[in-house]
């Protein structure tokens, strides 16, 4: 993809976006440094936060922006009869997410924003995730081997708890790892005109 020069920053550490970035054949760098501070009003309806945090992040860089760069941050929910389900904190909380999304469909909503110096957009994706009934010893076992903990709803989507419980997705499948790349590809090819 010819970005006419422009340079790519991505804010984030998950492995699963710098992934799905690097599959779009964009060279990008990986910066962090970040100033903002995650929250919001408990009035923000659900589906506006992840939006929100992206563009947090964003304004939240620890730097002014070059002439040629463009920023990518990005936030994921996991939505659940109105509850929102981040990453968990704890195992004891990993465990009551999975024992809350074991046999339901859950909404997982990924947000992210693309900013240069005299502009900002963010794209938002939703896609629905149907998980069959889990046993408490495959909660355990995931827990266990997978420590899924840095992750919206305690699981991902590409690890072995998403080859045994997931039934069906309605929407885009990277979206539910965290970065639906058709929507960043798309605004990227804006930006680098």
């Amino acid at each position: 993809m010819d970005l006419k020069g422009k340079k790519v920053i991505l804010a984030s550490n998950s492995p699963r976006r710098h992934e799905l970035l690097k599959g779009l054949d964009i060279a990008f760098e990986v910066d962090t440094r970040n100033n903002f501070e995650e929250s919001f009003s408990p009035d923000t309806p659900h589906p506006e936060v992840p939006a929100l945090m992206s563009e947090g992040k964003s304004r939240g860089f620890h730097r002014p922006l070059e002439e040629d760069e463009i920023l990518i941050t990005s936030d994921t929910m996991v939505l659940l009869d109105g509850i929102i389900m981040g990453k968990p904190h704890s195992r004891e909380e990993a465990e009551d997410m999975l024992r809350t999304l074991s046999g339901r469909t859950h909404e997982v909503i990924t947000a992210v924003t693309l900013r240069d110096r005299s502009r900002m957009e963010t794209v938002t994706d939703s896609t629905l995730v149907h998980f069959r009934s889990l046993s408490e010893e495959e909660i355990s076992y995931y827990l266990d081997k997978y420590r899924p903990y840095d992750k919206a709803g305690a699981y991902g989507v590409q690890e072995w708890i998403g080859y045994v419980a997931i039934t069906g997705i309605e929407g885009s499948f990277y979206n539910v790892m965290g970065f639906p790349v058709h929507k960043v590809y798309e605004e990227l090819i804006k930006f680098a005109d």
